[in-house]
């Protein structure tokens, strides 16, 4: 399993949302404290994020942990951004294609990570890759389920379904075919966040207006901090936080969902 965390909101420096807190990105990785699956996050670290003017993300990630990368250090207390996604790593198999099974995975404006892990992989997951152009199976990053789910993630991308709906139809999709995976899927394009909260915890922390922060777990004690409910599809952008059961069928994302802290709304919002 893994951490992982992503914000949108004022610029600020990357230290400051991933180092800084009590509870901090940076310290899940070798003291997390809602991780029901592995205790260390040792096998790799990456963080995306947007420039102003540029909606094509920078990443920095590597194979070792985060605690001893130096340069990250620095890179955090300098690099500022309005939009981040970073996520600590708990291999299956440790070193399995280095930094490049680290996520963030990336293409064009999209950052993404996935917490959990697709039960049977790769067998189970075999059936699927006929759904998927050869061309986007050999562009695959690393040979991990979590590539895997990213190109299933960004077929329907490509495809033109919306965040929240790629990502629940992905999971959809995965847990027919492999019931036990652990899917916490994240994803953004460095203005909304999609997530799945499905098998592992999942925060959201909004000052609508403001900021939006989906994690893992919180990474201090703010009371503003909310869980969302297993089995949950979340859209979050500064204006406020949308969330909608998985169970609903896809062509109705509205049946049920509402906004988080509010009345019901008609509106349509790691391994």
């Amino acid at each position: 399993m893994c951490r992982h965390l992503a914000y949108v909101g004022p610029e600020e420096p990357l230290g400051r949302v991933l180092a800084e807190p009590e509870h901090s990105l940076v310290r899940q990785s070798w003291a997390p404290r809602r991780q029901r699956y592995g205790t260390v996050n040792a096998d790799g670290f990456g963080v995306g994020w947007y420039a102003p003017d540029d909606p094509v993300p920078a990443r920095y990630r590597r194979a070792g942990p985060v605690w001893a990368d130096l340069s990250f250090a620095d890179l955090a207390r300098v690099v500022r951004s309005g939009a981040v996604l970073a996520a600590v790593r708990d291999a299956t198999l440790a070193g399995a294609d280095g930094e490049a099974a680290a996520a963030p995975f990336a293409s064009g404006r999209w950052l993404f990570s996935h917490n959990g892990a697709v039960a049977g992989w790769p067998d189970s997951a075999a059936p699927l890759a006929s759904g998927l152009p050869p061309v986007e199976l050999l562009s695959l990053e690393a040979r991990t389920d979590s590539a895997f789910v990213w190109a299933l993630v960004l077929h329907r991308l490509r495809s033109g379904d919306e965040p929240g709906r790629a990502l629940g139809e992905t999971v959809r999709l995965l847990a027919g075919a492999a019931p036990a995976s652990r899917l916490n899927l994240l994803l953004t394009d460095g203005a909304t966040i999609a997530a799945t909260a499905w098998g592992d915890s999942l925060w959201f922390r909004t000052e609508p207006g403001l900021s939006a922060v989906v994690a893992s777990e919180p990474y201090d004690d703010d009371p503003l901090w909310q869980e969302v409910p297993d089995r949950t599809v979340l859209t979050a952008s500064r204006s406020g936080v949308l969330l909608a059961p998985l169970e609903s069928p896809a062509s109705s994302p509205t049946l049920d969902s509402a906004r988080a802290g509010a009345p019901p709304s008609s509106k349509e919002p790691c391994t």
